[in-house]
């Protein structure tokens, strides 16, 4: 299923937050205005910029709390005599900012008013005979280093890198659990283990065998969100070049096999398929952890990093596709650290398939 959802999944938000943004940035505004009368040039000067001014309703707070309008504007009654003394006029904007809908129409009010005032304040300084640059005092120019792959990955910083890992992580998840906890629950292990083949020979044929239904997946997986970027790019905001793709797989490898160990680790320990398939709704959360860190605190890139489980691959993938490089001391770091928790895994697995109580099913 990964990969068929992962990309119309990506394709979908793509598409829904573009038509969000372009329906919300050219359509009409509808604007209430409270105290319309009492600034007529602002009110015709709003137009300009597509926003339509309406009557305002009975409760203008009320009717933003309800959702009827994401933005409305209100003028006191002493905005007039301000403004025929030169003061700053004051205008109040009443929205709701925890409403994800209310940024894109609130910002169009905002710079509408912005250009409004820099444009009257200028129209003064004309009028008393004042050069209009006298209130730069600072002249600021800009240089973005945001690379066109930087920008184009920003979207996707947060969804692909989680629908990446966990696709990964829980790749093999149908054949590591059936090897081990249904084939105990089935009462077939019993005689596998009977055989001269060394028991932890026996657990890692099963570990390879799921190992390579994952990395098939994760292969499948990343083809199709080439192709889904090469098709789509538009509604994905970028494209995914063969290096980042290429070097996804080299990401994830360790990944697949991680979750593979683990998942062996609990099969072992599980009476039964239905018991072992329990644990994954809390698997499923693993990697979902550094994507609410990184929302909610965001941090620089340091070495330490790249040995942490989930954020590890959370920040490679999302360097990879930004087009960024990543050092060989990173992924030293990142591979070693892996690896390591692989062999740990793999060796606590090892030690339950010694019990004896493995053969005995539920």
């Amino acid at each position: 299923m990964g990969p068929i959802l992962v990309p119309v999944l990506l394709l979908g938000v793509g598409r829904l937050a573009e038509k969000r943004v372009t329906t919300q940035m050219e359509s009409t505004l509808e604007l209430p205005v409270a105290g319309a009368e009492h600034a007529p040039n602002l009110v015709r000067y709003l137009a300009s910029f597509n926003i339509e001014v309406l009557p305002p309703p009975e409760d203008l707070d009320a009717a933003i709390r309800a959702q009827d309008h994401d933005v409305a504007l209100r003028i006191p009654e002493g905005f007039a005599e301000q403004w025929r003394r030169s003061e700053p006029a004051e205008v109040e904007l009443v929205f709701d900012s925890t409403r994800r809908d209310t940024s894109i129409p609130l910002e169009r009010v905002r710079r509408a008013l912005r250009a409004y005032s820099a444009t009257a304040g200028k129209l003064r300084l004309l009028a008393r005979g004042i050069d209009t640059e006298l209130d730069e005092a600072v002249l600021v120019t800009q240089r973005d280093l945001a690379t066109p792959e930087a920008r184009s990955g920003q979207t996707l910083a947060l969804m692909l890198p989680y629908l990446l890992i966990l696709s990964a992580f829980l790749g093999g998840a149908p054949i590591v659990i059936d090897a081990t906890a249904g084939e105990r629950e089935r009462q077939s292990i019993e005689p596998l283990l009977a055989t001269p083949a060394s028991r932890e020979a026996i657990m890692s044929g099963k570990i390879l065998a799921s190992t390579l239904f994952g990395l098939l997946s994760l292969l499948l997986l990343v083809v199709a969100l080439k192709l889904a970027f090469a098709y789509g790019g538009g509604k994905l905001g970028g494209e995914l070049d063969l290096l980042a793709a290429l070097g996804v797989l080299v990401v994830l490898t360790p990944m697949v096999l991680l979750g593979t160990c683990l998942l062996t680790l609990i099969s072992a320990s599980a009476k039964s398929v239905k018991e072992a398939q329990s644990y994954m709704s809390v698997l499923m959360l693993l990697p979902l952890l550094p994507t609410i860190v990184l929302v909610v605190h965001p941090i620089k890139d340091q070495l330490w990093q790249f040995a942490v489980p989930f954020l590890a691959q959370n920040q490679l993938i999302i360097r990879l596709v930004r087009g960024e490089t990543v050092l060989m001391l990173e992924w030293a770091t990142y591979l070693g650290s892996a690896l390591a928790l692989c062999a740990l895994l793999w060796a606590l697995a090892a030690r339950l398939y010694h019990q004896e109580r493995l053969a005995i099913s539920a």
